[in-house]
């Protein structure tokens, strides 16, 4: 088959796998982003052409509202929160539940199951267990520790603490089953040198698991990073509109709700959500590019962090080469 040819029968097989993944990304993904950027111009209510063009001001208005700083800094909060908690946590048990044990696969659905919940379901059932009369209270007063109930919900010095304990209860699950993932690609030959060698369990784990467990580890946080901006419904099934913002949980997402769609500003509302989205890139772009990068190059680095050339070296360069490996 001539090169042509098999050139364009390359390019024909990307576009008929390619096209139709593009195509929705395009429709589901780009274009809404560009139309909330439309509609950010404008104060719209909703239905009909927007007819009333405002310019920046929505977005002025956004820099300039103190609850989107408050909303801002509780993402900040919660994204840092959840590194903080849900890494060690999930290496300690991923760590624990990749030893031969009793019980071990009923001890990894359960930690699993929270995951797969729905937000809705766990939303609403924490909601009432924390309750000032709810179940945990009631559970306190029991057990003759009712100087602990407090309003678990509603306090804004606790309720942040809340919502981490949440969270981590929710999705250190889908982290501990990453790491498990990840553990099962390390040889085992490695731990059975170091033991040899006299390194103790906790040496092996520090100097030969975590390493080699990193690029695992910085996908997770990757994941965690981008829903810890986005996000939306637990803060707003627990919380609502209105309580979130005094208890010191409001998000970006709840906030463009709030001021958005409940506002009865729809224009307002589209403008949070480029802002949203412009953050969540930025943070996704410098992360990709300070930390992903390693692992989506692929290729080698030397001493000057340049990369090493893969093409073969000069037949005139050979022996002098074959020379100097020889000396």
């Amino acid at each position: 088959m001539p090169r042509r040819r098999r050139e364009a029968v390359a390019r024909l097989e990307v576009i008929l796998l390619a096209g139709p993944a593009l195509v929705v990304f395009l429709a589901f993904v780009i274009f809404p982003v560009l139309m909330a950027a439309y509609y950010g111009f404008f104060s719209w209510q909703g239905y009909g052409p927007p007819t009333e063009f405002v310019g920046l001001k929505n977005y002025l208005t956004i820099l300039q509202d103190p609850l989107f700083h408050d909303a801002l800094a509780h993402n900040g909060i919660i994204l840092v929160l959840s590194l903080v908690l849900q890494g060690p946590a999930a290496i300690l048990l991923a760590l624990l539940l990749n030893r031969r044990m009793r019980g071990q696969s009923l001890i990894r659905v359960l930690i699993f199951i929270p995951y797969v919940i729905s937000e809705v379901v766990v939303g609403t059932g924490w909601s009432l267990m924390l309750q000032t009369n709810g179940a945990f209270n009631a559970l306190l007063e029991k057990i003759g520790l009712g100087a602990l109930a407090t309003d678990w919900l509603s306090d804004p010095g606790i309720a942040i603490w809340t919502l981490m304990a949440i969270i981590t209860w929710k999705y250190v699950g889908f982290a501990v089953i990453l790491f498990l993932a990840g553990l099962q690609g390390i040889p085992e030959e490695l731990h059975e040198a170091a033991a040899i060698d006299g390194a103790s369990y906790w040496q092996i784990q520090w100097q030969i698991t975590l390493p080699l467990l990193a690029p695992t580890l910085r996908i997770w946080a990757f994941l965690s990073i981008i829903g810890s901006l986005q996000l939306f419904d637990l803060v707003y099934i627990i919380w609502g509109q209105y309580i979130a913002s005094t208890a010191g949980t409001s998000t970006m997402a709840t906030y463009m709700v709030s001021e958005g769609r409940n506002a009865g500003n729809f224009g307002y509302g589209n403008a949070v959500a480029v802002v949203l989205f412009v953050i969540s890139l930025v943070v996704a772009l410098i992360y990709q590019r300070a930390v992903l990068r390693r692992d989506t190059d692929g290729a080698l680095t030397g001493s000057s962090g340049r990369r090493r050339s893969r093409t073969a070296p000069d037949p005139q360069v050979a022996p002098e080469l074959e020379k100097e490996s020889v000396r």
